[in-house]
Formats: structure tokens, C-alpha cells, sequence
């Protein structure tokens, strides 16, 4: 009887280490930014009590080097993982104005753009001139996103000593093309005082590198991947805006924000002020009310949880989400803002 008693015992042990064990490969098996945070996997989600539609939604995002993709695929894996139903895959991009292209194409169901876009596109202005796209809806802004004017010159201080210089300011007829021909009409330069090249923001951090340009226009939340890595290899600086520029232009673009990037952001960078424009979701008209409802269920029922897997999470705040006012609402986002009291636009 004791013999018996004995190897039950052991049997017991065995099978005891063997679930601590199961539970240490699960946390491990934890997918993202934060693979093998064994804190993060064992994290508890509030799930929405909507069922979603089941069915895959292309979010298009930015490129590989940018935030939009970095933030994005968190968003997309923590959506599909607890969006009762809700499914959604982030894929690499151009950025703004081909988000909302391949939206209006129909081969893309969300994307991420920056708010001046969105406005350019619902109105019918600048890139979209005579072109207006208006079936899509606001889901919600998530963050600000800086324009950074980056260099490895220390010659160059300021925007006006820009002229002449060799400079990236993003594809022809993107969000960062116009955002930089608006810094340079602050200070009263154009695009022929530059000797300007159109880049994304990887093949401009190499640029930079290499030489071949002198700065380079990133609009994209700081930090920036493409500009972290350049910051590691070579020195940069950040060319700041000062108060009398940005009152210039803000009078004539209301949508920027001023902003101070941190010390430390960078390596050796010091504290830079600049301005913004905020990065919004949105998606097309005929997505789901559910679907919607569940993505912003998702994401502002647990920013904890997501500021763990992606710095821009810690910046997630509702009033800002619900800010926005140059596109109206989608339905579903609408309704949960509705049950958190903000009362926002829709069609």
C-alpha cells in the first residue's frame, strides 16, 4: 500500500511540472512586438459582447520602416485575437493617399492616414484636386504625427538653411510632399529652392547615410524606425521650428498642432519643437457597424494592454479619439463613443 501511495505521489509531481510547464511554452508562444513577455500574454482583454462579421479586412498601413505598419500590425493581431469575430490583417503600404485609393477600389476595407489627407480626399483638394473620394467614415485619431526634418549636417539649423540643399520631401503627391511644400512657404521658399528628391522614409535614412541628400522630411510618429536606425550609425539632428514660423503656418493650415519631440527620442538628439497632424483610422462606408464598433471596443477598452506591445499605444486617449472633425463618423465607432459620452458627426 505504501509502494502504491508512493509512485501516485510521484505521478502527481510529474504531472505537476509538466502543466508548469505547458504554461511557460504558451507564454512563449506570444506573437508581436513583445514576443516571449510572458507578462503581456498572461494579460487579461475586455472583449466586446458583439459578434463581428467573420469576414478578413485588408488595413492598409504605411511602409515597413514607419509607424503606421509598426502600430498598425499590433492593432490588426489584437483585433482578430479579442474582437469577438472581428477580423482584420495590417499589409504594407505608400502611406496616405494610396490608403484611400485602394479603400475607394474596394482592396482595402481600413486604413491608417494622416488628417490632412483625409481632408484633402473628402473635399476634393490638392492631391485629390477634382477628384473627390467621400465612402469612407472616421474610426477614431490615435495619435499625433510629427513632421520631422532630419539631417546629419549640423550646418543646417533652421528651414531657411534648406535653400539650395539636396532634400527628400516624401513621394511626389504624398501627405509628407505637401506637409513639407507648406514648412517651405513658411519661410518663403518653394519647391525649386531645393534641389528636392521623392523618397519614402527608408530610402531616405539611407540616403542621409550614405550622403546623397543633405535632410529629409519623415512625417511619421517619433520615433520613427527608419530615423532610430540612422541615429545609431551616424550623427543627426532634427531641424526645429521656431514660434513665429509655426504661427505662419498654422495661419495658413489650421490642421497643424504644434509639438515638441523629446529629448532622448533619439540618440544625442535634444528636445525639438516642430508640428503635427494626427494619424486617424478609417474605414470604408460599407464595413459593418459591428465590425467598426469591435475595433474600437478593442483598442480603447484595453490601451493598457496595447502600450505594452507598442510605445504609440501609451499616447491612446479618448477625448483625443473623438476629435475629429473633418470627416464624419463611421456608425459603428460612433456608437461606442456614444456609450463613453462623446456625441460625434456622422453622415
Amino acid at each position: 500500500m505504501k509502494k502504491f501511495l508512493s509512485l501516485l505521489l510521484a505521478a502527481m509531481m510529474v504531472a505537476s511540472l509538466l502543466t508548469g510547464c505547458g504554461d511557460n511554452a504558451a507564454a512563449d508562444t506570444n506573437t508581436g512586438d513583445d514576443a516571449g513577455n510572458t507578462e503581456t500574454a498572461q494579460t487579461n482583454w475586455n472583449v466586446s459582447s458583439t459578434p463581428g462579421s467573420g469576414t478578413e479586412l485588408k488595413f492598409r498601413t504605411g511602409g515597413d520602416q514607419g509607424t503606421y505598419y509598426g502600430f498598425g500590425s499590433v492593432l490588426a493581431q489584437a483585433i482578430t485575437t479579442n474582437g469577438n469575430g472581428t477580423k482584420v490583417t495590417a499589409v504594407v503600404s505608400n502611406g496616405s493617399q494610396d490608403n484611400i485609393e485602394q479603400m475607394d477600389l474596394n482592396t482595402a476595407q481600413l486604413g491608417f492616414v494622416q488628417s490632412d489627407v483625409m481632408s484633402y480626399a473628402y473635399n476634393g483638394e490638392r492631391l485629390f484636386e477634382g477628384y473627390p473620394v467621400t465612402d469612407f467614415s472616421t474610426v477614431a485619431a490615435l495619435y499625433m504625427e510629427q513632421v520631422q526634418i532630419v539631417t546629419c549636417d549640423p550646418d543646417i539649423k533652421t528651414v531657411a538653411d534648406l535653400k539650395g540643399k539636396t532634400v527628400s520631401i516624401g513621394a511626389s503627391g504624398s501627405g509628407v510632399y505637401y506637409n513639407a511644400l507648406d514648412i517651405l512657404a513658411a519661410y518663403d521658399l518653394t519647391e525649386s529652392d531645393i534641389n528636392a528628391q521623392y523618397q519614402d522614409f527608408g530610402n531616405s535614412a539611407d540616403a542621409l547615410q550614405d550622403g546623397k541628400i543633405d535632410a529629409a522630411f519623415v512625417v511619421a510618429g517619433a520615433p520613427t524606425v527608419a530615423i532610430t536606425t540612422l541615429a545609431t550609425a551616424k550623427d543627426t539632428y532634427l531641424v526645429g521650428l521656431d514660434d513665429e514660423h509655426i504661427a505662419k503656418l498654422k495661419e495658413a493650415s489650421p490642421y497643424y498642432e504644434e509639438y515638441t519631440i523629446p529629448e532622448g527620442t533619439y540618440e544625442g538628439v535634444p528636445e525639438t519643437k516642430t508640428v503635427a497632424v494626427s494619424a486617424v483610422v478609417v474605414a470604408r462606408d460599407d464595413v459593418s457597424e459591428e465590425d467598426v464598433y469591435n475595433i474600437v471596443y478593442t483598442i480603447f477598452e484595453n490601451m493598457d494592454n496595447i502600450a505594452q506591445s507598442h510605445d504609440k499605444g501609451k499616447e491612446l486617449n479618448l477625448d483625443f479619439a473623438a476629435g475629429v472633425t473633418a470627416v464624419p463618423y463611421h456608425p459603428g465607432a460612433a456608437k461606442y463613443f456614444a456609450e463613453k459620452g462623446y456625441d460625434v458627426p456622422t453622415k
